[in-house]
C-alpha cells in the first residue's frame, strides 16, 4: 500500500530481539503520526537507551561506536568532504588513515548515501556509528559557513579536460558502461547534488535541464516564474543527464525515447520526491524534474487561503454523502493540493477513501491511492470501474479527461458516493460546458454536480521589500477601476531585495471563484446554456469572480495589479 513505512533501524532492533511485536507496532505508528526518527522514539518510549541502539547498529555494520563530544577534528579530515556533500548526506568525517576515510552518518543504515559519498570523497569510506545529535552538532560547527558555490564548481568542471575527453569519446555511443562511468564521476555527482540542493533551498517547483546547439541551460521555476542559473559548459549535458537517469533508475543508454522516473532525494531530515521526465530533442535529452517537497506543502484546508465563504462551503460540501465537487484551472494552479487537503479533512477511520492519480504526488496515510498507467491499460475509466467494487465512501479522480471517466463519475455519485475531481478549464462555469462537450447528458450533470471551484495562484509581494505606491490611471484601467473607486485603499509592490532574489515576490497565494449549482443554475445546465450565460446568472446570484477575488488580494496588500491581470 502507498505510504507503507519500512524503517531500517526499527526492523534491525526487532531482528536482534531488542523489541517485541507490540513495541514494534507502537513505534511504527508514532513514526507515521509524527515523523520523529525511530532513534528518538525508542528512547522517548523508554524501550531502549541511546547506547544500546548505537551498539545494535555497530554490530549490524561490523564497525564501532565513536563519541564525537571531545573528538579532535583535523582540518585535512574536514576538508576531505566538501561542505555541500556533508550537509546533503548528513555526515561528518572522523579520521583519515592510508586513504580510508572514517565517516559518521546521522543515519548509518542508509547504504545509498554511503555509496554516493565514496564517489564524492574519492576515498574508501568506512562507516562508524555515532549519536545523531553529535553528528548534527559537528556539522553545524565545522560546515556552518562552508557552501560550495555553483560558479566555483562550474569553473572546475569547465577546466576538467579528462571529463571533456570522456564525453568526446562517448559521442553517440549506447554503451551503458561508458555512460555509467561518466555519470559516476565525482565532480558530476557533486555538481548535480549542488543543483538539487540549491533548487530545494530556493523553493523551486521544477528544475529544467535544456541542451541547445551552443549551450546547456539549467533553469528553476520559483513561484511560477523561470530563473536561469549560471550555464554549465555545453559538454556537461551528457554526463549531467546520465547522472539524473542513474539516480532515477532509468535506462541510460536509451536516448531516443521519452522516459519517466522518480528520485527520492534526502536533504538532511527532509525527504524530497523528484518526478523525472526526459525528452529527446535535436541537441540531446531535455530533462525536467518536478520537486515534491512534503515539508513545504501543508495539506490543511485552513492554510490554502480560501475566503471565509469558500472555506465554509467546501468544508460542508465534502461532508455530504454523495455528489460531484470539481476543482478547475490550468496546470500548476494547486488543484491537486486543494483536493488532497479536502481528502485529509474527511480521512477518518469510518470512511473508505480511494484516489486515481496520474501520478500519485503525495502519499497520504489511510487513503488507498492508485497510480494510473495507460501503458499497461490502467486508465482512469478502468480504475474507477474497479473502485465501485471496492466499497468506497469517497472517490478522488485526478482528472476527468474523457466521456468514459465523466460517465462513471456521474454513476458513482448517483449510487451514493462523493466524487472529487479536477478539470482543465479557464473558469468555474466553463467546467459545466466542458462536461457537456465531452458527451455527458446535461440532466445527469445538473442532478449530480454540487459545485465547481475555479482557482489560480498569484505571487505574493515579498514582505521584506513591500512598498506602497500610487497606481497610474492606465494601471487602474486594466482592472476596470477609476481613481474615484479607490477611496483610501493602498496599493503595494515589491522593490526587490536579497530575500526574494530581487524579484519583489516571495511565495504564492490562491484566488478563487465558487460556482454553487442551485436550482437556477441546474435549469440552465439542463437547457445546455453556453458558458457566458451560466457566468452571467452565477454573478447575478452572487458569485465572486476570479478577478474580483484578485482585487481583494490587491487591496489586502498581498499581491500586485500585474499578477491579477496576468492570471485573470
Amino acid at each position: 500500500m502507498p505510504g507503507e513505512i519500512v524503517n531500517p533501524l526499527l526492523s534491525l532492533v526487532k531482528e536482534q530481539g531488542l523489541v517485541d511485536d507490540l513495541q514494534y507496532e507502537e513505534v511504527l505508528a508514532e513514526i507515521k503520526r509524527s515523523g520523529t526518527p525511530a532513534f528518538q522514539i525508542l528512547q522517548d518510549f523508554g524501550i531502549l537507551d541511546a547506547d544500546s541502539i548505537l551498539q545494535a547498529m555497530a554490530n549490524q555494520l561490523g564497525t564501532e561506536v565513536v563519541s564525537l563530544t571531545n573528538h579532535e577534528f583535523r582540518p585535512e579530515v574536514i576538508n576531505a568532504i566538501p561542505g555541500n556533500a556533508a550537509k546533503t548526506y548528513r555526515c561528518i568525517p572522523v579520521d583519515l588513515n592510508d586513504g580510508t576515510l572514517r565517516v559518521a552518518f546521522e543515519d548509518p543504515l542508509d547504504q545509498a548515501h554511503v555509496d554516493e559519498l565514496t564517489f564524492v570523497a574519492k576515498a574508501e569510506v568506512q562507516v562508524v556509528v555515532a549519536n545523531p545529535a553529535e553528528v548534527a552538532a559537528a556539522l553545524d560547527k565545522y560546515y556552518a559557513q562552508e557552501s560550495e558555490d555553483v560558479s566555483e564548481i562550474l569553473k572546475q568542471l569547465g577546466g576538467d579536460e579528462e571529463i571533456a575527453r570522456e564525453v568526446a569519446s562517448a559521442g553517440d555511443t549506447d554503451d551503458e558502461a561508458i555512460m555509467a562511468g561518466l555519470a559516476n564521476e565525482a565532480p558530476i555527482i557533486r555538481f548535480v547534488n549542488l543543483v538539487l540542493f540549491q533548487a530545494v533551498q530556493d523553493r523551486a517547483s521544477d528544475i529544467h535541464f535544456e541542451p541547445f546547439e551552443e549551450e546547456f541551460r539549467i533553469r528553476y521555476r520559483v513561484d511560477g516564474a523561470l530563473y536561469e542559473m549560471s550555464p554549465p559548459p555545453k559538454h556537461l549535458a551528457l554526463p549531467v543527464v546520465s547522472r539524473i537517469k542513474v539516480m532515477a533508475n532509468l535506462n541510460i543508454s536509451e536516448r531516443r525515447l521519452p522516459q519517466d522516473g522518480r528520485i527520492n532525494y534526502s536533504l538532511g531530515k527532509r525527504s524530497i520526491d523528484l518526478r523525472v521526465s526526459t525528452l529527446p530533442t535535436q541537441f540531446g535529452e531535455s530533462v525536467v524534474l518536478r520537486v515534491l517537497d512534503r515539508a513545504s506543502v501543508d495539506l490543511e484546508l485552513e492554510t490554502l487561503g480560501f475566503p471565509k465563504y469558500v472555506h465554509d462551503y467546501v468544508t460542508e460540501a465534502i461532508q455530504r454523502p454523495n455528489g460531484i465537487f470539481v476543482v478547475t484551472g490550468p496546470t500548476g494552479c494547486g488543484k491537486t493540493t486543494t483536493l488532497y487537503s479536502a481528502m485529509r479533512r474527511v480521512n477518518s477511520i469510518d470512511s473508505k477513501l480511494l484516489t486515481a492519480e496520474d501520478p500519485v504526488e503525495y502519499d497520504i496515510e489511510g487513503i488507498m491511492q492508485v497510480a494510473i498507467n495507460e501503458a499497461v491499460g490502467l486508465t482512469f475509466g478502468k480504475a474507477l470501474r474497479s473502485f465501485l467494487r471496492q466499497d468506497p465512501d469517497i472517490i478522488m479522480v485526478g482528472e476527468v479527461r474523457d466521456l468514459e471517466t465523466a460517465q462513471i463519475a456521474v454513476q458513482a455519485s448517483l449510487t451514493g458516493h462523493l466524487v472529487l475531481s479536477t478539470l482543465h478549464t479557464n473558469d468555474a462555469p466553463g467546467a459545466v460546458t466542458r462536461l457537456v462537450d465531452m458527451g455527458t447528458e446535461p440532466f445527469l450533470i445538473s442532478s449530480t454536480l454540487m459545485a465547481v471551484l475555479g482557482q489560480r495562484l498569484v505571487r505574493r509581494i515579498c514582505k521584506e521589500c513591500k512598498t506602497p505606491f500610487e497606481p497610474t490611471e492606465s494601471q487602474l484601467a486594466l482592472l476596470n477601476l477609476s481613481p474615484h473607486d479607490l477611496g483610501d485603499k493602498v496599493f503595494y509592490y515589491g522593490r526587490g531585495c536579497s530575500a526574494c532574489n530581487d524579484t519583489g515576490y516571495r511565495g504564492r497565494k490562491g484566488i478563487f471563484e465558487l460556482l454553487v449549482v442551485n436550482d437556477a443554475i441546474r435549469m440552465l445546465i439542463t437547457e445546455r446554456a453556453p458558458t457566458v450565460v451560466l457566468r452571467q446568472k452565477a454573478v447575478e446570484l452572487g458569485m465572486v469572480t476570479l478577478r474580483e477575488d484578485g482585487l481583494r488580494s490587491i487591496f489586502e496588500g498581498a499581491t500586485t495589479i500585474e499578477e491579477v491581470v496576468k492570471y485573470t
